[in-house]
């Protein structure tokens, strides 16, 4: 049975089975059955508003159609779609183990080659109230005393880093909080040995690495830039 389909105002032949109803449409038999498409496409996860859709109206003149109705047809643009992964920050810290061994260099290094943006940098001397503020999760553990002891016995150079997952990333990147437990090619592996003397710190969380860039950095001291190898590592 020949059906004729309508779409965009391009009429076009083919063959229908009579038997099947289409999800995506309706279909109407007469002598020369007519294909309606009527359906509204639409991609759930994005708001009919975003940038990533291009619009285009509809064939008014379709008989499923009032005279003045108009349907919008929403194209993806899949290129766009790195556009809207998620931008993390996360707090990384040289503690002072790793400033007094000379590893700064190394550390900021893999960062750097891994393709996140550094935002924050500076050296710094830790007074007791910001080390207890920092870690006041830990607050109830034993060695909560030998652990501000220990970060504010010299300087540590703080960072604040950006970049998609980024948090995520430092984190396997930084390796196992037990040096002996991480992974070779870790930072933790490869340049620590002791869980006490574990070189580096980074924030475990998007919501953490907010509040730890807030807490150790004052305002102005975050610098926002566009690095010129960006194209080159998104999309």
């Amino acid at each position: 049975m020949e059906a004729q389909a309508v779409f965009g105002g391009r009429p076009s032949l083919s063959s229908l089975p009579r038997s099947p109803t289409l999800r995506t449409c309706c279909l109407s038999y007469t002598q020369k059955p007519i294909l309606h498409t009527t359906h509204h496409l639409h991609l759930a996860a994005f708001h009919s508003n975003s940038h990533l859709f291009s619009y285009s109206l509809s064939r008014p003149h379709a008989k499923t159609l009032s005279h003045n109705a108009t349907t919008k047809t929403h194209i993806f643009l899949p290129h766009l779609v790195a556009s809207m992964e998620q931008v993390d920050e996360t707090y990384i810290m040289v503690k002072p183990d790793g400033v007094q061994r000379g590893l700064v260099g190394e550390i900021i290094s893999r960062f750097e080659k891994k393709g996140f943006k550094l935002t924050g940098l500076k050296l710094f001397q830790c007074p007791k109230e910001l080390a207890e503020e920092h870690y006041k999760d830990l607050k109830e553990k034993s060695f909560f005393p030998k652990l501000i002891e220990y970060i504010t016995s010299g300087p540590v150079v703080c960072m604040a880093w950006e970049g998609v997952g980024v948090v995520a990333s430092a984190r396997k990147l930084i390796g196992s909080t037990n040096p002996l437990q991480a992974d070779p090619g870790t930072i933790r592996g490869d340049l620590a040995v002791q869980t006490g003397r574990n070189v580096v710190h980074g924030s475990d969380s998007p919501e953490n690495g907010q509040r730890e860039i807030a807490l150790w950095f004052k305002e102005g001291e975050i610098c926002q830039w566009t690095p010129a190898q960006a194209p080159w590592l998104r999309e």
